[in-house]
């Protein structure tokens, strides 16, 4: 699926990739939002795609909420619909069977740095920068999101200030997986996804699925959790595949995931 606010590319090695069009700076309205939860819901049931790349055409990836269009908002009900909408976006990612790689090509501010936040992984370029300005507009909201990345004291001065805090900051920090100039940006991120998605889908499918789960319980009832499904995925068509081609010396054939 792919319209005028989302492109979407299918690569023969299982990899999505997802684009922000919304050039120059890819703010996310109701249009954008709508096409960006019809696209991610899409690819779940595609037996295709193993892995998903989100990233942006332009300069900027996300400048954050259509400052504008949030601003008219004035009816019965406008807010609930809005806000409605602003969650099922982010959770349409959180909540992905398939790991999610952000490639990061330019700016990600507010709710395109909360965007961000909801994959399993960022990749930056290391002009890239990231920041909550909502502050600086009598708004807030999305440190529930970002402390799955950064430490509290972070997420509280990045609200709080508005400051913008480069790529090179968030790795250190250990939010971005990798800062690197903007030619290299998609091919490291397709990189990983590529490895991701050469893996046995019902595993990835399993791990990815608990992540959620397992923090929010305690060690011991997270590591019961994950004993349970990795006994479950040792019995598994995939894995007697992955024995079978490690004794063989080939790589392993695996079937969908949805066995």
């Amino acid at each position: 699926m792919s319209d005028s606010h989302v492109h979407l590319e299918t690569r023969p090695d299982g990899v999505a990739i997802v684009r922000l069009a919304r050039p120059p700076v890819n703010a996310l309205g109701r249009a954008t939002r709508e096409a960006l939860i019809a696209c991610f819901d899409g690819l779940q049931d595609r037996d295709d795609v193993r892995a998903i790349v989100l990233t942006a055409e332009g300069r900027v990836f996300c400048a954050g909420a259509d400052i504008k269009e949030k601003s008219a908002l004035a009816g019965a009900g406008d807010y609930t619909r809005a806000n409605r909408l602003t969650r099922d976006v982010f959770f349409s990612i959180i909540d992905s069977a398939k790991p999610v790689i952000a490639a990061v090509n330019g700016p990600a501010l507010g709710a395109g740095c909360v965007l961000a936040a909801c994959c399993d992984m960022i990749f930056a370029t290391d002009t890239a920068v990231f920041g909550m300005p909502e502050i600086d507009v009598g708004q807030g909201g999305g440190a529930s999101i970002m402390q799955r990345i950064l430490p509290p004291s972070k997420v509280r001065r990045m609200m709080l200030t508005g400051e913008r805090v480069p790529a090179a900051e968030l790795f250190r920090l250990g939010a971005v997986e990798a800062c690197v100039p903007e030619a290299e940006l998609l091919p490291a991120a397709l990189d990983i996804a590529a490895t991701i998605a050469a893996k046995s889908p019902a595993a990835v499918r399993r791990i990815r699925g608990s992540f959620a789960e397992v923090e929010a319980l305690g060690i011991r009832e997270g590591f019961q959790v994950e004993q349970s499904y990795t006994t479950e995925l040792s019995r598994s068509p995939d894995a007697a595949e992955a024995r079978r081609a490690f004794f063989e010396k080939r790589k392993p054939v695996f079937g969908t995931g949805n066995e």
